[in-house]
């Protein structure tokens, strides 16, 4: 099996080219490492809010800061947003369609599961930015406590790593409308893939360990 199915991603050799169709997808695996070393930040990230939650300091108490419902609407919007980034990697996989060239080919449905995803993406960072802003306005900022800091330093990562995602697919529209899917862009949107996905998993184990936990606190 060669390099490029081994990586799981829309990247067949037999439809790459340009000037980079050589390049070596092994590139990918020191994205991998990447994601790793943030995995890591993360779970740094959960520890602190772990020792921390019992650091109230006669502030609000975990459940009492936020509003399930709205975690739930959030989570909904970065699940929606990990399924259209995979349907846009289905896209990817499929062949150019009469004499277009495999380089040149940007099929209108990978514009729009893509300009889908950053639309969801956008949406969650609206919703988590005014779920924070109404817990600045009711005291509970991170200020308050040790727990409301962890609670935000862990939170808020993950919401700007989103951010981050949503500009790199902002760039990447730029460049599949300028490049088309030359081996280079194939490359990036593989990397953002697992990027996107990798934010996916992140959040389901702070809705879980976050905002489920809080309710029992």
């Amino acid at each position: 099996m060669s390099g490029f199915a081994q990586t799981g991603v829309a990247l067949d050799p037999a439809r790459l080219q340009g000037p980079h169709a050589h390049e070596p997808v092994g590139a990918l695996w020191g994205f991998w490492w990447f994601l790793m070393s943030d995995a890591i930040v993360f779970a740094l990230l959960f520890a602190t809010y772990g020792l921390m939650l019992p650091g109230t300091a006669g502030g609000p108490s975990p459940g009492q800061v936020y509003h399930l419902g709205d975690a739930f609407l959030e989570t909904m919007l970065l699940l929606a947003s990990s399924f259209g980034f995979g349907m846009a990697s289905l896209e990817l996989q499929l062949p150019p369609s009469g004499h277009q060239s495999p380089a040149a080919r940007a099929p209108r449905r990978l514009y729009a599961w893509l300009l889908l995803t950053l639309l969801l993406g956008l949406g969650f960072v609206g919703m988590e930015l005014h779920d924070f802003a109404g817990m600045v306005a009711a005291g509970a900022g991170p200020g308050r406590s040790g727990y409301l800091s962890s609670f935000f330093l862990l939170v808020a990562t993950h919401g700007l790593h989103v951010f981050s995602g949503c500009v790199w697919l902002v760039v990447m529209l730029v460049q599949l409308a300028v490049f088309g899917l030359d081996v280079r862009v194939r490359l990036n949107l593989s990397r953002l893939a697992l990027f996107w996905h990798f934010l996916d998993v992140v959040w389901i184990g702070i809705f879980s360990v976050v905002y489920l936990q809080g309710l029992i606190r």
